[in-house]
């Protein structure tokens, strides 16, 4: 089983998944997609998996400090992959893809429990 968390180091929730991982002795491969960034084929990966609404942090201080011209033109799907591309801190994080398939994207014990107590 390949693990991949994606995310940003120095982002809370992803801290918390990273410990809750290491706690069980989860091997992992760690994407920092602030230093390594994402591209189009690897967001239209997950997009198999997840809707694109999902993968996008609202809540964010990213998101927050858009313009709102950004913001409307981000309703528009490709306009969407575009600003993830160029600023992937408007990514929701954690993305927890295992054998390639996104199992959860933020981070909830409850369902990392589950998820690895099935595989």
């Amino acid at each position: 089983m390949k693990v991949v968390m994606y995310g940003i180091p120095n982002c809370e929730t992803v801290k918390k998944a990273r410990l809750w991982l290491a706690a069980r002795t989860i091997p992992y491969q760690f994407h920092d997609f602030k230093k390594v960034g994402v591209d189009r084929a690897l967001l239209s990966s997950w997009l198999e998996d997840v809707a694109l609404d999902l993968l996008l942090n609202r809540r964010g201080t990213t998101w927050r400090t858009l313009p709102d011209e950004v913001k409307v033109e981000a309703l528009d799907q490709e306009c969407m992959l575009k600003l993830m591309i160029n600023s992937p801190s408007v990514i929701k994080r954690p993305v927890l893809v295992v054998d390639g398939r996104v199992q959860a994207v933020g981070f909830s014990e409850a369902a990392y429990d589950a998820f690895f107590a099935q595989s």
